[in-house]
């Protein structure tokens, strides 16, 4: 890549550039940020910002033994994206890193596996099939409202909304696509986020020579949880199977864990060769979706939450909206689209903070990008977060909170095509259209019934483990509109 002009720092032996990275993430992250400040690629991606000043758009780096080539050049971006999606996807590193958490789910599939998995698992999150989720989103909210309003006639007034957020969005993917509920199935959400964790913290080994073989605590723990995990799925998965087996049953259902079930039983009694769908597949999406299906919307919920009770304004334009689109109801599916505001609110928060901070392909096969030459091998790193906090792309006011940026006629308009909260092109985010909605319902069923302010101890401090979190949460303080 050197001689097509693409630069970046040395790398030191084995380890590439992976201590310049720690050094660089532990003093940006060292303090909590002063204030409420949407500011914060310099803090969340500082050896980009520093690699990419010295030498552009385009720079190699190593992450350990792998070559990395980030790239911020918007047009490249977009051909990557849509047109070579067959020949770039999960690196070996990635997939070795969230191996014992997703397994070799959707999320971490390629070529005629991903093909095959997402035609599978894609009818779960489309036409009526989704519409037909709204009531579940509906009931599940009104749960978590009553929740709040009954802690507050016990005198509570601050409340962690993350947490919250966290458990309604499980419960929402748990009754939709499992048949279940957050309480059933609450050990399994808690036990992912801590393995989560666990393999955020493993994987930093991973990219040394011979690293998955070195004993660590953070192994055995992980293998412990995964087997953990893997228990309570089997759990359902059986549950599922003998409603059918003996009779209960004529189907296994028409929710995702059911489709899944259909299409093993149809591989079993001869179907495509090709791909083989099997009980550990199974669970692997079980996993990947019950971690992708709430933890990303609870983020989307939680952040766009602090910052409405961050600008009041804001916060009053949308629920007067609400109020005359929803007169007083519940949002029906048939209220979404009319809801504009909200709709311009969600996606500048999913513009400041998007759950996925950096979006990663990795080359099968040499090809031609624009007008570089890719070897096989090569993992390019597209910087999400840098991108969509760009001056050149969304002017002056970038790290503003402007929902006006998305009006229908805002001259941001062609910004726009390089907003990928749910990545883009073939391989974008299957359950988009889901957590879209989802989102919609929830906080307009909440900005209806609650007014709400940024608590005091609010401390704000963004934080990546894996998506972007808030480090402490997000406190604020709620009061009923009709007490």
């Amino acid at each position: 890549m050197e001689k097509q002009g693409v630069r970046g720092p040395k790398p030191r032996f084995l380890v590439g550039n992976i201590s310049d990275m720690a050094s660089f993430c532990a003093q940006s992250t060292s303090t909590d940020m002063d204030s409420i400040t949407h500011d914060i690629v310099d803090r969340l991606l500082p050896h980009f910002v520093a690699w990419s000043k010295l030498y552009g758009k385009r720079f190699i780096y190593w992450n350990g033994t792998e070559p990395r080539m980030c790239l911020s050049e918007t047009h490249l971006i977009k051909e990557l994206l849509l047109k070579h999606s067959s020949i770039s996807g999960k690196s070996w590193l990635q997939q070795q890193g969230t191996k014992h958490f997703i397994g070799r789910g959707l999320l971490m599939a390629n070529g005629n596996d991903w093909y095959h998995q997402r035609h599978i698992v894609a009818p779960a999150f489309m036409g009526d099939k989704l519409k037909s989720y709204a009531w579940y989103m509906v009931e599940s909210t009104k749960q978590m409202l009553q929740s709040l309003q009954n802690q507050i006639k016990l005198g509570q007034t601050e409340f962690e909304i993350g947490e919250y957020m966290t458990r309604l969005t499980a419960d929402i993917i748990s009754r939709t696509e499992f048949d279940s509920s957050y309480e059933k199935g609450k050990q399994i959400f808690h036990l992912l986020t801590v393995l989560q964790n666990q393999c955020a913290q493993a994987s930093r080994h991973l990219c040394f020579p011979g690293g998955r073989f070195l004993p660590s605590k953070y192994n055995r723990e992980i293998k412990s949880l995964k087997m953990e995990v893997e228990k309570l799925l089997m759990e359902i998965i059986q549950s599922r199977k003998e409603c059918v087996e003996v009779g209960r049953s004529s189907s296994y259902g028409n929710d995702l864990l059911g489709m899944l079930l259909d299409e093993m039983q149809n591989k079993t009694r001869g179907g495509n060769e090709e791909f083989s769908l099997n009980l550990q597949l199974i669970m692997d999406e079980c996993k990947t979706f019950f971690f992708a299906g709430h933890d990303t919307t609870a983020l989307l919920l939680t952040w766009t939450v602090m910052l409405l009770a961050s600008n009041p304004s804001w916060q009053d334009k949308v629920r007067a909206e609400i109020k005359q689109v929803c007169n007083g109801t519940s949002p029906s599916i048939h209220h979404l689209s009319k809801l504009t505001l909200l709709n311009m609110v969600i996606n500048e928060s999913l513009r400041l903070y998007p759950p996925a901070s950096v979006l990663p392909r990795m080359a099968f096969e040499d090809y031609k990008l624009g007008d570089l030459d890719i070897p096989k091998g090569l993992s390019i790193w597209i910087p999400v977060l840098a991108i969509h906090h760009s001056e050149e792309i969304w002017g002056k006011d970038v790290n503003e909170f402007n929902p006006e940026r998305f009006a229908s006629k805002s001259s941001f308009a062609p910004g726009r095509q390089y907003f990928m909260p749910f990545a883009a092109g073939p391989r974008n985010c299957v359950g988009q259209s889901f957590a879209l909605m989802e989102a919609k319902i929830i906080l307009g069923m909440l900005i209806s019934k609650f007014s709400f302010n940024i608590s005091e101890n609010y401390r704000h401090a963004p934080v990546i483990v894996l998506t972007l979190k808030p480090k402490y949460g997000v406190q604020i303080c709620l009061k009923p509109i009709n007490p």
